[in-house]
Order: C-alpha cells, then sequence, then structure tokens
C-alpha cells in the first residue's frame, strides 16, 4: 500500500509516517504544504491519501475538491480530529472515502486503511450515528426520494442492501456470482441516482428509509 500524507502538524505527521512505515506501509511522501502535496498526489498517484481537516494554507475540504476536480481517483480519507457533523457530511459528500479521528489505535487504523483501498468507505465508529441522524434529518422531508429509489432497477437495489451491510465490492461480487468490475458500474449508477457522492451516504439513506427490509 502507497500512503500520501498531508497534515501541517510536523510531529503528528513524522510521527504517522514511522508507524505507518514500522507496519510495512510504503509512505511516499509526509507533506505539510497542500500545494506540494496535490502535485504530489497527482505525480505520484498513491493508493491513497491521508488528509488533515484544519490546516492555515486551505482546508482539508478544499484540498479534496482539488484533487477530485484533478480527476485523481484513489481513496481520500479525512484524518482529523474533528467530530464536528458539517465536516463529516461535507467531506462524504466532496468525495472523501473515509473519515477517521486521529485519537484512534493504531491497528484500527490499519485495518481501516485495507478496508477503503479494498473499495470500502470507513467512518469512525464513534460518528455512525451522527452521520445516520444527519442523514435522516436531511432526507425525511425530501419528496423526491421515492421517485430516485423508483429508478433503481431490481440489480441495483440488491446491490444497494449489500451495500447498506458494509460489503466490498469484491464481496457483493462473489455473493452474487458477478464481476467486481460489474459491481463497480451499478455502483456508480446507484450513487448517479440517488444524488449522492459516496458509498456511505447511499448505504445510510437505504437503510434509514427501510428500503432493505430482512424477513
Amino acid at each position: 500500500m502507497r500512503v500520501l500524507l498531508i497534515d501541517d502538524h510536523a510531529l503528528f505527521r513524522i510521527g504517522l509516517q514511522e508507524l505507518l512505515q514500522r507496519r510495512g506501509i510504503d509512505v511516499i511522501a509526509a507533506e505539510g504544504d497542500c500545494d506540494e502535496g496535490i502535485r504530489l498526489a497527482s505525480d505520484r498517484l498513491p493508493d491513497v491519501i491521508l488528509l488533515d481537516m484544519r490546516m492555515p494554507q486551505m482546508t482539508g475540504i478544499e484540498v479534496l475538491q482539488r484533487l477530485r476536480k484533478a480527476d485523481l481517483k484513489m481513496p481520500i480519507v479525512m484524518l482529523t480530529t474533528s467530530r464536528d457533523e458539517k465536516d463529516l457530511i461535507d467531506s462524504l459528500q466532496k468525495g472523501a472515502q473515509g473519515y477517521l479521528l486521529k485519537d484512534m489505535e493504531p491497528n484500527e487504523l490499519i485495518t481501516a486503511l485495507d478496508d477503503i483501498v479494498s473499495g470500502k468507505t470507513v467512518v469512525a465508529p464513534e460518528l455512525t450515528d451522527v452521520l445516520a441522524k444527519a442523514v435522516q434529518g436531511e432526507t425525511a422531508d425530501t419528496p423526491m426520494l421515492k421517485t430516485l429509489f423508483s429508478a433503481l432497477t431490481p440489480r441495483e437495489r440488491e446491490i444497494l442492501c449489500h451495500l447498506a451491510e458494509g460489503q466490498s465490492n469484491k464481496v457483493i461480487a462473489r455473493n452474487l456470482g458477478i464481476s467486481d468490475g460489474t459491481v463497480k458500474l451499478h455502483v456508480k449508477a446507484i450513487l448517479r441516482k440517488l444524488e449522492v457522492h459516496s458509498r456511505v451516504e447511499a448505504a445510510v439513506i437505504a437503510v434509514e428509509q427501510n428500503l432493505c427490509r430482512r424477513d
């Protein structure tokens, strides 16, 4: 796994770099300058980017947006001290595949990174309730939801329910007997039709709207 770290706090940045390297992870750069971090992301194409939320040069959200506008597709993970609901929602809506807290245990961080690189979107366990309540509040009074869900094909609904269970593309493909590429195309269609930007948003909406009923 090749990781790019962008964080303006030198002590944290250097400490995390050493921690990851001791566990066999290739940290291609640990950068405190946002512009240089964006340049390195384009030049080196890491497997995953770890991005701080609060930086003086520009916010993590602004860096995230610039990376996505540059058409960089690798997973981007917010690694932050912020438990703010708006930061969490904004990050996922702008294309982050993870939202993790800096006080998490090292083993939990490594596991989360493995999951994210394999295709999952991971939110710190302490914030899942915050995310669920936020999405519920945003969607409860939206009259377009039924129309959006009705646009999904039966296969897309089936895959959405697997997403709601936190399954990766590979696991979904194995369970349904289809290829990873086919699952990826279906997931893209689901996000487009539901007008959301991440798997987590789609999954939480499905759960909150009781779309995936179990007998």
